[in-house]
């Protein structure tokens, strides 16, 4: 899962949203380096990547890619993920997707603090609302570039746009299988 899709499994209080977004910016061990809400929420975010990652549905999307991009399959599939929810957002939450948007970029405004790569971008992601963007199908050329730029090597993303488009619907498929069962698995693990 992205940015997106994080923040909406993760809670709806401040510090669970920015913990969301903080585990794909921490790394190492989290003792005493944040409040306790945030390490929750932090910690929970690198839960749901490892049963994400795990789980036979998001396994059986990346095996629709060729061999030579599973290496950055799950990048891919992580980034059309957040597309299918955005786009789909009315059908996994009640609240309207500007106004929970609006909500993470009011959190991020207010924390002075912000981790590393994470207060360099998030000036940006509030301006350019990356989040709502997910949206647009054709914004995900932008960001697979984006990502390519932080890459060893960003080759391995050529292409991805094209790839996806041809498996535009059985991806979409296998976010709408898997979406409800990862909500179920957070929301088991926020009550813990």
């Amino acid at each position: 899962m992205n940015y997106l899709a994080h923040l909406h499994l993760g809670g709806q209080q401040p510090e669970q949203l920015l913990g969301s977004l903080y585990g794909d910016f921490v790394k190492g061990r989290l003792e005493g380096r944040y409040a306790p809400a945030l390490q929750a929420a932090i910690q929970l975010h690198r839960r749901i990547d490892v049963y994400t990652d795990s789980h036979p549905l998001v396994l059986g999307a990346l095996a629709r890619f060729p061999a030579e991009r599973r290496r950055y399959a799950g990048i891919i599939v992580d980034v059309f993920f957040d597309h299918c929810l955005a786009r789909h957002w009315q059908d996994y939450c009640d609240q309207p997707l500007g106004h929970f948007t609006g909500r993470v970029y009011q959190a991020l405004r207010e924390e002075p603090e912000l981790p590393g790569r994470l207060a360099r971008i998030a000036p940006y992601m509030i301006a350019d609302d990356w989040l709502g963007s997910y949206q647009d199908f054709e914004i995900l050329e932008q960001v697979f570039n984006g990502i390519a730029r932080r890459l060893s090597k960003p080759e391995g993303m050529a292409g991805a746009m094209d790839e996806v488009r041809a498996l535009y619907q059985p991806l979409t498929e296998d976010f709408r299988a898997f979406y409800p069962i990862l909500q179920t698995f957070a929301h088991s693990q926020l009550r813990l």
